[in-house]
């Protein structure tokens, strides 16, 4: 029957599910074992669970106050650059955290850009550790994130809305209250909660630029009890916590938006024009230096020694770049089967949405969680150093999923409306279905989906901080190191090839799904 991707079996699909839910609610239950009761907890432990929510709260209101100008002169504003800029304004979400906070501290370190001409002016230098600069780092993540989320919202507003409130001589103020705030309430509620969410399971900006009693995460407690002190119960007991958190964030953010109700356009490109024209360029090149300025001190204080790094770097990337691709292929892996199965029973809505809701279910988890389940569950058995690498392999595929899942179902279920009948009359079932109608036209979203698996697997600095051992290093935990030890020079020629074996993955399989494909 049409809108079925016909016959391939849910058994599939089944088997990713049932491992994605031992994988979060397994370790979760293996961590849940291990706890002691509240009591297990001291004060500085309820206060890293405080700050977990001061900073996410913070973080996401600033990056959503920040990204609604943003977005909105993006919206209103067309120039030559403005596709490439839009471009690289979404780069700092691919980018591996360690660089972006390397760049940030030859930003806004006390040796930065900043700091020095204030210091010449006598003035006091600008701390980027501990709140400020957690909020520094995370706004600096986020802001892309939250500006394509409304920019998309803005740019989906019929262009005839806004020709019929310049004929009916709306002002500036007018607009915002019939067109833009009903855009805004639609969409900023579940932006905050989706960044809110990536705050709460941060662990490398807090690792890098938090520390101290009052700026401690769950996270960063969570390594600390398991890795200095070996507390496996306090760890438990905080990844519980973790979990709970993480959940309800994910649950608030699937319901808490409202509909924007603008009705359907022409599909025609109008100008949405209006407002200040000097306070739009201001507001696009203040985001863009604070953007684009920390990659460019990478670039330029990378190049110096890029070519002088010792071999143990060479070898850290090499073992990050085979992970990475590896982590890629396994998400694509776990995707395609779960979004066919989901297609497979459309017709049964809450099984459809069930399977496909188990896709997400990595979003409510941490890379530390499920990495302290995995140690609690086979360190009786089994050396957890000697399966850093496969374990890092699995949990790096599996935060990646959501992501390669939101780009693959519905690409999938678009397919299927547009070719489903013609190949249930053709007879084209099973792997012919697959190889001739299905996968070339999914080439697009797959390489999407594995160039940012990729990515993000490349700049992972979670599980492998638990697991570190030196011959496993990967190039995050090396460039950590370098900075740890002060090695500043080395650490930029570092952090550069991590930006540049992490971009480079990125395109390859992006432009890999992009080639040879029907428009």
């Amino acid at each position: 029957m049409a809108g079925r991707v016909q016959p391939i079996s849910t058994y599939l699909g089944a088997a990713v599910a049932a491992l994605l839910v031992l994988m979060t609610f397994g370790t979760l239950g293996a961590v849940a074992w291990r706890a002691e009761g509240l009591s297990g907890l001291r004060a500085s432990d309820w206060l890293a669970v405080r700050f977990t929510v001061l900073q996410a709260v913070l973080s996401a209101l600033i990056s959503v106050a920040l990204a609604v100008p943003v977005a909105r002169a993006l919206a209103r504003r067309q120039f030559r650059w403005r596709g490439l800029l839009i471009t690289l304004l979404g780069a700092p979400f691919i980018l591996p955290v360690i660089v972006a906070v390397l760049g940030l501290l030859a930003v806004f370190g006390r040796n930065g850009l900043i700091n020095v001409p204030l210091v010449w002016a006598g003035l006091e230098p600008i701390s980027i550790f501990g709140l400020p600069g957690v909020l520094l780092a995370h706004v600096f993540f986020n802001l892309p994130l939250a500006t394509r989320l409304i920019l998309q919202g803005w740019l989906a507003i019929p262009g005839e809305r806004f020709r019929l409130a310049a004929s009916l001589g709306f002002t500036s103020r007018d607009v915002f209250w019939h067109l833009e705030w009903p855009l805004l309430r639609a969409i900023v509620p579940g932006a905050f909660m989706v960044i809110f969410l990536i705050c709460t399971t941060s662990f490398a900006v807090a690792l890098a630029l938090g520390g101290g009693p009052k700026a401690t995460t769950i996270e960063l407690a969570i390594y600390q009890a398991f890795r200095f002190d070996f507390d496996l119960s306090k760890a438990a007991l905080l990844a519980v916590i973790q979990f709970g958190l993480c959940a309800m964030a994910a649950l608030l953010s699937f319901w808490i938006a409202v509909p924007a109700g603008q009705g359907a356009g022409l599909g025609r490109t109008v100008p949405r024009v209006g407002g200040s024209l000097m306070v739009d360029c201001v507001v696009l090149v203040i985001a863009s230096l604070f953007l684009l300025l920390p990659l460019v001190m990478i670039v330029g204080k990378g190049i110096v020694t890029f070519g002088e790094l010792p071999l143990s770097t060479y070898l850290a990337a090499w073992r990050s770049v085979w992970v990475a691709v590896i982590s890629a292929g396994l998400t694509i892996a776990l995707a395609l089967p779960l979004a066919m199965a989901a297609r497979n029973l459309v017709r049964r809505r809450w099984a459809s949405k069930a399977v496909e809701g188990v896709g997400y279910l990595t979003i409510a988890a941490s890379p530390l969680v499920i990495g302290t389940g995995l140690f609690i569950l086979v360190y009786r058995w089994a050396d957890p150093v000697a399966l850093a690498l496969p374990v890092l392999i699995l949990v790096n595929a599996a935060m990646s999923l959501p992501f390669a899942l939101r780009a693959i179902v519905p690409a999938l279920a678009e397919v299927e409306a547009d070719y489903g009948k013609l190949s249930d009359a053709l007879g084209l079932t099973g792997w012919a279905r697959m190889r001739v109608v299905v996968l070339p036209r999914l080439r697009r979203p797959i390489g999407f989906g594995a160039g940012l698996a990729a990515a993000l697997s490349m700049g992972d600095l979670g599980v492998i901080a638990l697991f570190s051992d030196p011959e496993n290093q990967t190039l995050p935990l090396a460039l950590y190191q370098l900075m740890n030890a002060y090695r500043l020079d080395e650490a930029f020629g570092a952090a550069l090839l991590l930006l540049v074996l992490s971009l480079s993955l990125f395109w390859l399989f992006d432009r890999g799904g992009r080639a040879d494909v029907d428009a």
